[in-house]
């Protein structure tokens, strides 16, 4: 799709950064928000602004969908339906349910639309630098379509199976990352209570084999509730693949483990009085 006109809608931490990316690659961009305000940067990028979701997508053959769960989805999926044109390319970053994107490629279908479940990993930064990583579910020759919008944004672009499966990668990696930053956070405070120091801890444990993404952050951080704006989204993605797999042991031994961290952040905000 070199020279193909994108849509996209959930321009917040991630989304973003995403969206300046797709612009600053030269592709004619339309974008939306809830608040008109929040369209500014994106506009005085080069963006255009469309006045509601149908007409964004009847302006785009490829719209890319950043929203935060399962309901804002499927509430962005109708609105941005009536719009759809035969050929174009839905692209979901958000992370959700899978059998929500089987659904949504089944109605996509229908209309002779293609849908692509395309979650990414990295934050913020990452996206702000064009690094993401983005986990495909869906037909391969229609990700290839769409590769150089994706590679505007992204280092790694992996074909992981049918509709769904980019979920359940990302879902995966979700579920590990929080389990590391429990495992970070016992480990360091281990230390600190057999009299090590916390700093010169985290120094080692970074530069060597018990080091990893989620310690990393976690070292960076001056006290546990600065996670606390996270934590209602990593509950959320545990809460996926907890539900997702409600017969496997394995991921409700990881899942028990990964809230242990969360229980600790949203302890320390309570304690400082910090609203998350």
């Amino acid at each position: 799709m070199a020279g193909a006109r994108v849509g996209f809608i959930g321009l917040g931490d991630q989304g973003g950064p995403m969206a300046q990316r797709i612009i600053a690659a030269g592709f004619p961009t339309t974008v939306w928000a809830r608040r008109p305000e929040a369209l500014a940067p994106f506009t005085a990028a080069g963006a255009a602004a469309a006045a509601d979701p149908a007409a964004l997508a009847r302006a785009s053959d490829l719209i890319g969908l950043c929203v935060r769960t399962d309901a804002d989805l499927m509430e962005i999926y109708d609105q941005i339906s009536p719009g759809l044109l035969p050929g174009a390319v839905v692209m979901i970053h958000s992370t959700v349910r899978p059998a929500a994107c089987v659904a949504l490629a089944e109605r996509a279908a229908a209309k002779g639309v293609d849908l692509l479940d395309a979650p990414v990993s990295g934050g913020h930064a990452v996206a702000v630098n064009g690094r993401l990583t983005v986990m495909v579910g869906g037909d391969a020759g229609v990700l290839e379509r769409c590769r150089p919008v994706l590679a505007s944004f992204a280092q790694r672009i992996v074909h992981v199976g049918d509709a769904g499966a980019g979920q359940r990668a990302k879902l995966v990696n979700n579920l590990l990352m929080a389990a590391n930053f429990t495992l970070a956070h016992e480990a360091v405070s281990t230390g600190v209570a057999m009299g090590l120091n916390r700093a010169a801890l985290n120094d080692i444990i970074a530069a060597s084999s018990g080091g990893s993404i989620a310690h990393k952050v976690y070292a960076g951080l001056p006290q546990l509730s600065d996670f606390a704006r996270h934590v209602e989204l990593v509950r959320k993605d545990v809460g996926l693949i907890a539900a997702e797999r409600a017969d496997d042991e394995r991921v409700q031994r990881m899942a028990e483990v990964a809230r242990r961290f969360l229980d600790a952040v949203d302890a320390d905000a309570n304690a400082r009085g910090i609203q998350a």
